[in-house]
């Protein structure tokens, strides 16, 4: 079989005249929506935990599951998932894209190769992606802490406007933005790199076993669709292990003045700090990441999954 890095230059060579780029992003798109909205209402679930929602203050995960549909209904569990939407497309389009683009520039004009490289161009893909998306994902949090007949918030036009208004202007949807980044290159960077390493791994050890040719170029070995569900599921449980105190900061830090202490969370450092101080470790730094393994599993699974797949239907291989 053609190795991944030759095939990739020739493909990257051929496609550029056919909208290759236009192809990639509609690829990283689509992943990052299915796997978006696979995984909605335990997102819903997890913003409720992590910011101390005073209406689920003392529910659990799965309290929080069923008690949102008997008080808000079942739509309630996508509460912000149009904002998501919004948000998450061009999200996952930019992330893998800019993956593609930061691996090429590391290997050939830095000369860093190996597993390395997958880690340093997936942190920076991942930093990228959120400062492109980063106002839409404050807007999603602030519609999704929301609980029904408490509204602050009528739509997602009416909170960027409140929000420009009252809370500084542009830089009040930059807000939380600091913790985001750090958590950020850790989390994408582990994501990608644990992927792309059992991918490889597994298609030079186990290629009978393991993998399969691709159906828009036979001479590329893929990953079967079982096997890289499994590798997607295992990358997103080590990336969030890793990155989800920082990824608690961020929340509270974006909720801002909707948060009864939010004066205690200006910086990052402070809100780890007062919620270490006030909560602790496990129900503080740590609280709702029992819900974070059932969510992240899935969505990272389905979200490399969903773009191996998009690949082959765009002749990206």
């Amino acid at each position: 079989m053609t190795s991944e890095a030759a095939v990739s230059a020739i493909s990257s060579t051929r496609a550029k005249g056919d909208y290759y780029w236009l192809r990639t992003i509609a690829a990283g798109g689509v992943a990052a929506c299915c796997a978006k909205t696979t995984i909605a209402p335990l997102d819903r679930v997890k913003i409720l935990l992590q910011a101390q929602n005073p209406h689920y203050k003392d529910f659990g995960v799965f309290s929080i599951l069923t008690a949102v549909p008997k008080k808000e209904g079942y739509l309630g569990l996508y509460k912000g998932n149009g904002a998501m939407m919004i948000r998450i497309f061009p999200y996952g389009a930019i992330q893998f894209m800019a993956f593609d683009n930061y691996k090429k520039l590391l290997s050939t004009r830095l000369g860093i190769s190996g597993h390395i490289h997958r880690l340093m161009a997936g942190s920076m893909a991942g930093m990228t992606a959120v400062i492109c998306t980063y106002p839409l994902d404050m807007i999603r949090s602030r519609l999704a802490f929301q609980v029904t007949g408490y509204h602050r918030y009528t739509g997602i036009i009416n909170a960027f406007h409140t929000i420009y208004l009252k809370e500084g202007g542009v830089l009040g949807f930059y807000r939380g933005l600091t913790p985001t980044l750090i958590g950020m290159a850790p989390y994408a960077g582990f994501s990608f790199f644990t992927f792309g390493t059992l991918k490889s791994l597994g298609l030079k050890h186990f290629p009978d076993l393991l993998g399969q040719p691709s159906s828009d170029n036979p001479d590329v070995l893929i990953l079967k669709t079982h096997v890289n569900l499994l590798c997607g599921g295992i990358a997103g449980a080590i990336a969030q292990t890793i990155s989800y105190p920082l990824d608690v900061a961020r929340r509270r830090m974006q909720l801002g003045t909707v948060l009864p202490d939010f004066e205690k969370c200006s910086t990052m450092r402070n809100t780890l700090s007062y919620v270490y101080k006030t909560y602790g470790i496990k129900k503080g730094l740590y609280r709702g990441l029992s819900l974070n393994y059932i969510r992240c599993v899935p969505s990272q699974a389905i979200a490399f999954t969903t773009y191996e797949f998009m690949k082959q239907v765009l002749h990206l291989n």
